[in-house]
């Protein structure tokens, strides 16, 4: 007996960011499954597809949004239906990848969190994941299967040079993120945008998280537009201390672009207080109203992410999206 199977594309999503999966089933031109998510009184998740999956090349997009920890098991709880319900490949979508700060052991009897979760996605069943900018490329390596790793970057430096006027310097609020920089650095460039490159040198006293000191800033900033880049602004004590610091040494200008606009605690007081003319983000996390402010701007991630997604249900690469831009 002989058989030709045809694939079969299912996009489902959880309940974190469901306006940036909707975008994306728009862009890919396909409905996002149904799926019953409920929570329990106790705070259980429960979880049914409402149609048969057996076959189907299934992704299930989750960004770990606000609260982060039910949003990531209730990502494993529908891979592991999707599992049992017998789809032929599980792609896990992480737009915003949680706990990936935590990459390493900084001081002694530390988690490493990024592999944990890396660990959970595993044994829950996925075989591919794709996400978008992690903490650190390296992150990857935690996983035995493939890690599509998508990045903002390109849209995001699109939209500085578009909103910058004169001589330009591409800043880094750390000495660790020089390549991310230089790579803002490549794409202004593209835009006939000759920027420099710089990065402050900052300390983080030990035992404490979200809590930063901008020491001295390396580089020619004086009397320069000055474009502050990182992955992601959580509490934003990094960048608005970062952006004081330009602004001392005689910055005319600053603006800020992260791929993920956490924004939590202090963070949209601080960046409205702060001496930035302009915060752009990608969608990866949802900013609901009370976090937006006149001064923000959101980029959309969807046709990105779509146009990967299509590429791994064809079989295509992923990297020539980006021109190998993504590593």
């Amino acid at each position: 007996m002989e058989h030709v199977s045809t694939k079969r594309l299912l996009l489902v999503a959880g309940r974190g960011n469901t306006e940036l999966s909707e975008e994306i089933a728009a862009c890919l031109g396909e409905q996002l499954g149904g799926i019953t998510l409920s929570t329990f009184s106790n705070g259980e998740i429960y979880c049914r597809y409402g149609e048969s999956i057996r076959g189907a090349d299934a992704f299930i997009m989750q960004s770990h949004c606000e609260p982060i920890n039910d949003r990531i098991m209730e990502q494993l709880i529908m891979i592991d239906a999707a599992k049992r319900a017998s789809a032929k490949r599980i792609t896990a979508v992480v737009p915003f990848y949680a706990y990936a700060r935590q990459d390493r052991k900084a001081e002694g009897r530390e988690p490493i969190t990024a592999r944990l979760v890396a660990d959970l996605l595993t044994v829950a069943g996925a075989d591919r994941v794709v996400t978008v900018d992690l903490h650190t490329g390296q992150i990857q390596g935690f996983f035995d299967f493939p890690v599509d790793h998508l990045t903002a970057v390109p849209l995001l430096a699109r939209h500085i040079a578009e909103n910058v006027t004169g001589e330009v310097t591409v800043v880094s609020p750390d000495a660790g993120g020089g390549k991310l920089a230089r790579r803002y650095r490549n794409h202004l460039a593209e835009a006939n945008i000759d920027a420099e490159q710089a990065y402050v040198d900052k300390r983080r006293p030990k035992g404490t998280q979200n809590t930063v000191e901008a020491l001295e800033v390396v580089g020619d900033v004086a009397g320069r537009v000055c474009v502050l880049v990182d992955d992601m602004i959580d509490t934003a004590g990094t960048i608005v201390s970062a952006a004081e610091l330009l602004r001392e040494r005689g910055a005319v200008d600053v603006l800020v672009a992260a791929t993920h606009g956490v924004l939590s605690g202090p963070a949209v007081e601080r960046l409205k207080a702060a001496p930035i003319r302009e915060v752009v983000v990608s969608n990866t996390l949802p900013i609901p109203p009370e976090k937006q402010f006149d001064g923000l701007r959101v980029v959309s991630i969807a046709p990105v992410v779509a146009e990967a997604l299509s590429a791994v249900f064809v079989e295509g690469s992923v990297s020539e999206i980006f021109a190998g831009d993504n590593f």
